[in-house]
């Protein structure tokens, strides 16, 4: 007999070979990152409903979560957010459901060699996600910390107008940027992965988005033929919760935000 909660931890050099659920009793399968996503559906599992068998996917490496999605190989994901699912529908030409806004992490500002804003040093490196919908996000909060000055919003490096320290911008993929503080004066990350490397965002970060309003909420998402699959549905109603709510807030300590309790 399956556990209510199971987890499979998938990397990007193995292959799924799961045949797709779609009966009430069947495990639903979700993708998940590991940080706080994985952490946050075990607690449903476990705490909220154990009559919904989840089978959690943890993903690390180059594994696309919307392809697996896409082929069938998971029955929902939950790791991004609505403007990242927007450029990958348009890269893959097809269309997704999103079932729920849960929470957002706020994308932060670091620094090993300054304790603030202002100490940064002039003509410094600052690492960026490479991912398209998140370098015009970590631009934004640069710009709203004063750092620089874009032409528009989410706009691109080329946009930036105003750079009073001279700043250098390298861009890079998002797991590797906790891995750059050593080598950089800022490193703009992203909530879940300072999480995975230890950092905790509300402590850590010399500045934070706002959460209230953040257009970057993590969604449960799904394909369009199982959006209205009962045991989807279960895990969005759960996932909005005041319990789930209750649970970010203590776990994360602001760190992590709900999007808003139902």
């Amino acid at each position: 007999m399956l556990a209510p909660t199971r987890r499979v931890f998938l990397s990007g050099a193995l292959a799924l070979s799961i045949a797709p659920a779609r009966a009430a009793s069947t495990p639903l399968r979700v993708v998940a990152s590991s940080l706080p996503h994985t952490e946050i559906l075990e607690f449903v599992g476990e705490k909220l409903a154990p009559e919904l068998p989840l089978k959690i996917i943890e993903i690390s490496g180059d594994l696309r979560p919307n392809a697996l999605l896409r082929d069938g190989d998971a029955d929902a994901n939950f790791f991004q957010h609505v403007p990242f699912l927007r450029s990958e529908e348009a890269a893959m030409g097809m269309r997704f459901a999103v079932v729920a806004a849960v929470h957002v992490e706020p994308l932060g500002l670091y620094s090993r060699r300054a304790t603030s804003l202002a100490a940064l040093p002039s003509g410094g490196a600052v690492a960026l996600s490479n991912s398209v919908s998140n370098t015009g996000r970590g631009l934004s909060l640069l710009q709203a910390n004063g750092l620089i000055r874009l032409r528009a919003r989410d706009a691109g490096v080329d946009d930036i107008v105003e750079n009073p320290k001279n700043f250098r911008f390298v861009e890079i993929a998002p797991p590797q940027l906790p891995r750059s503080l050593d080598d950089v004066a800022l490193a703009v990350i992203n909530g879940n992965y300072a999480l995975e490397a230890g950092l905790e965002p509300a402590r850590d970060a010399l500045a934070l988005e706002a959460a209230e309003g953040n257009p970057y909420a993590n969604v449960l998402v799904t394909i369009e033929g199982l959006a209205k699959d009962s045991r989807v549905l279960r895990l969005g109603t759960l996932l909005t919760s005041a319990e789930v709510a209750g649970f970010i807030g203590h776990r994360y300590r602001g760190s992590v935000v709900p999007v808003r309790p139902s």
